[in-house]
């Protein structure tokens, strides 16, 4: 495993870090992927069109539409860290999603009508597959699709749909055959957010912010040219394109080690016992032990991005990594919340409030994580079935209710 970087990509860095300084929307006030409000979107779209014409967006895309296949595997992975090192606005919604799944299965025609629009960022994208009974458990997804002709009339409802009420296209997963296995029988779309029957609702989360939203689609016709890949072969373009994005990881382990310098000086400044936290040997011990493993995430990082230029990738490493990540996450955002003890309970809105509510923020949010893309005791259970090669559990009968 070879952890350096090169002094090519040292060069690289440098020219992103000094244009993000340049062009960044401002701070984002908030953790985690959260939907902007909507007055900051005309900017955000602005600085994403930015970051595809200078070549830091879409850099493993086909030459023909603004790619650099020749590039650095590793430089869409520096991008995300400078961006993540500013604390400014990553690019909004799921274009990285949708133009894997275009680049990868997309016609020649979806391609030159969808990726220039992502570009230019005319396009904002969102992932429409988690259902309110098929998260974790996707392929459980029950939104149909029956063809009628030229078009497909899609019935059913998504949920946890971050940036949906942004959106300008959906990639949607949906049934177009009930009486296919699971993990068949399941088509890819581009769906036209605008569409008449798609109502979009956001939801209002523990946190008083609306990133999420319910998507219920009553009746929506979609053009049969807007598949992506082959009718009832969605399973396999849905998770190939989530294979591909890879590059938020290496952000997540840049913004641990600004949110473990925050809880530093944190201490620094909160009374522990009547005297500064860091003169108290708990706090010390526990920041401690949560800088250890701040560092050992970025290992991890670095071990899969290793791996990853080798060729040796193992199934279990991108859901170790997410595992560890966000339980991290959630600990340096609990203990930072502790510290403040009461002044913990104030909110943004609060005056008095630390660092503007920040901490309480992102210890709410912070659950999030542990679930999103995967529950964490799901993903254990693949752990333990694709890393270690341990038998599935077999399904036990449900117990007879007349027993």
């Amino acid at each position: 495993m070879r952890l350096e970087s090169t002094p090519e990509l040292e060069a690289f860095r440098r020219k992103v870090r000094s244009f993000v300084a340049e062009h960044a929307p401002g701070v984002k006030a908030h953790s985690g992927v959260r939907a902007p409000d909507p007055g900051l979107m005309p900017a955000i779209r602005e600085w994403t069109a930015k970051l595809y014409e200078a070549g830091f967006l879409g850099i493993g895309w086909p030459a023909e539409y603004g790619g650099r296949p020749d590039a650095h595997p590793l430089e869409p992975f520096v991008v995300a860290e400078e961006i993540a090192r500013a604390r400014t606005w990553p690019p909004v919604g799921a274009a990285s999603l949708a133009s894997a799944a275009l680049i990868d299965f997309g016609s020649t025609e979806q391609q030159a009508r969808f990726l220039p629009r992502i570009r230019t960022c005319e396009d904002v994208w969102c992932q429409l597959f988690s259902e309110p009974e098929a998260g974790s458990d996707l392929a459980a997804l029950r939104t149909r699709a029956r063809r009628e002709g030229e078009e497909f009339v899609v019935d059913g409802q998504k949920v946890w749909t971050t940036n949906g009420q942004h959106a300008d296209m959906g990639y949607l997963l949906a049934r177009t055959d009930g009486d296919a296995p699971k993990h068949k029988g399941i088509t890819a779309f581009a769906l036209d957010m605008r569409c008449p029957g798609v109502d979009i609702r956001p939801l209002r989360e523990i946190t008083g912010t609306t990133d999420f939203n319910e998507v219920f689609l009553d009746g929506v016709r979609i053009p049969a040219a807007n598949v992506i890949g082959r009718v009832n072969d969605g399973w396999q373009v849905a998770m190939s394109s989530l294979g591909r994005e890879r590059s938020g990881v290496a952000a997540r382990g840049v913004e641990l080690f600004a949110v473990l310098d925050d809880l530093l000086g944190l201490a620094e400044e909160t009374p522990v016992g009547g005297r500064p936290g860091l003169d108290d040997s708990a706090t010390r011990q526990a920041i401690g032990e949560l800088a250890a493993r701040v560092h050992v995430n970025a290992a991890m990082i670095g071990l899969a991005q290793s791996r990853m230029l080798h060729g040796t990738e193992q199934p279990a490493d991108a859901l170790l990594g997410k595992i560890f990540f966000s339980e991290l996450n959630h600990d340096l955002a609990d203990f930072g919340l502790r510290l403040q003890g009461t002044d913990g309970l104030l909110v943004e809105d609060d005056p008095e409030a630390v660092a503007g509510g920040w901490w309480q923020d992102a210890h709410l949010y912070s659950r999030a994580y542990t679930i999103a893309g995967g529950a964490n005791e799901v993903l254990r259970t693949q752990v333990a079935e694709r890393g270690l090669g341990m038998p599935r559990e077999p399904r036990r009968p449900s117990p007879d209710p007349k027993a």
